[in-house]
């Protein structure tokens, strides 16, 4: 196969990104619209300032919205241009000059390579970032800033070192009812008891109040220790005490990493969180290709009924995609599947769909 740059293949590439830009320019503005008519009654009973509305939420929440809804773009851009060649004639145009489907898809692949390229780059260096500050937004302006991971949370700190607190107030970042045990070799060492723990913003240390602590020797005898206060240095903040659907957004792909493995350390049950976004950030580019292949496949055929019943099928299609990623996050905090198979087995079916379709499609 002859896969030196042609005209064809300028004229194919230009085609896709331009109307890939337009549809999502325009499908962007729609959805702003929308947005700002749900949001406006906050917007006014918080005073938020329009300065933070435009720089500090919607400039943030373009690129996070593009990415979230980048399968759909792609295959509504395919469909739509791939449909109006076929329905020029240009499609048996160039399969009646000796170019082959094959050949003809190399221009698609390549379109689809830099979106992948764009989408991946867009998750991990520029989306963590802007959801930082749109969410500090959201959290001043729209919603409530935190919400609790609930009672009896029980947290490996450390090899050997677990704290356990029957809840945890974010008003005074305060834990109640607070336990420190340390294991050595199976075996119980040392065990601090507290009827709150209060988490100091300046030092990063722990308060104690009434505390006993309780130290295990060898021969089972214990000696036991109470005060008043004890101030401590404990690997906890009270991060590690709110839900992390939101939080995983916000990190880079190596903090995102450091906190995979700092949950799993512990036994968090919270790191199906940061699996998930870590799976979909690949995985969601990935689709770009499938959805290319099969956007051209559905559509390079010349149909009767026009272009219309092509763009309906289109639109059909990438939202049930776009469904069944959401949906897969669910066989993860359900336990059925591990993270990286139940994240990426919309791309499989979608993959095969899509080899199906490019078989069957004309040659």
């Amino acid at each position: 196969m002859d896969l030196r740059p042609r005209k064809l293949d300028v004229y194919i590439v230009k085609k896709f990104i331009t109307t890939f830009f337009v549809a999502l320019i325009l499908i962007i503005g729609i959805v702003i619209i929308f947005d700002i008519s749900e949001k406006i009654d906050d917007f006014v009973s918080k005073e938020a300032p329009l300065k933070a509305i435009i720089f500090d939420y919607y400039v943030n929440f373009v690129p996070y919205f593009m990415n979230m809804f980048s399968p759909l773009f792609v295959f509504i851009t395919v469909i739509f241009f791939t449909s109006k060649m076929a329905s020029d004639s240009e499609i048996v145009a160039i399969l009646s000059c000796g170019i082959s489907f094959h050949r003809m898809m190399v221009p698609y692949i390549f379109s689809a390579t830099l979106i992948a390229a764009l989408s991946l780059c867009l998750n991990l260096f520029v989306i963590p970032e802007a959801n930082k500050t749109r969410l500090d937004f959201e959290n001043q302006y729209i919603k409530t800033r935190y919400k609790s991971v609930g009672r009896n949370v029980h947290y490996q700190i450390s090899p050997g070192e677990f704290v356990f607190a029957e809840s945890f107030s974010s008003w005074n970042n305060t834990a109640y009812r607070f336990t420190l045990e340390k294991i050595e070799d199976n075996v119980l060492v040392s065990k601090i008891s507290a009827e709150s723990a209060v988490y100091d913003t300046t030092s990063g240390r722990w308060k104690l109040k009434k505390y006993f602590i309780r130290d295990y020797k060898e021969d089972l005898s214990d000696a036991v220790r109470s005060g008043r206060q004890l101030d401590t240095l404990i690997d906890l903040s009270p991060k590690d005490f709110y839900l992390t659907e939101k939080t995983v957004e916000t990190l880079t792909y190596n903090e995102l990493n450091q906190l995979i493995d700092t949950q799993n350390m512990r036994g968090d049950a919270n790191v199906k969180f940061a699996l998930i976004e870590k799976n979909t950030r690949f995985a969601l580019p990935f689709s770009a290709f499938i959805l290319t292949i099969m956007g051209v496949a559905l559509s390079s055929k010349k149909r009767r009924g026009g272009i219309g019943w092509n763009i309906g099928i289109g639109i059909a299609l990438a939202f049930t995609y776009i469904l069944f990623l959401r949906f897969s996050q669910m066989f993860v905090h359900t336990g059925a599947l591990p993270p990286a198979i139940a994240l990426w087995l919309p791309n499989v079916v979608f993959a095969i769909i899509a080899a199906f379709l490019y078989r069957i499609a004309p040659k």
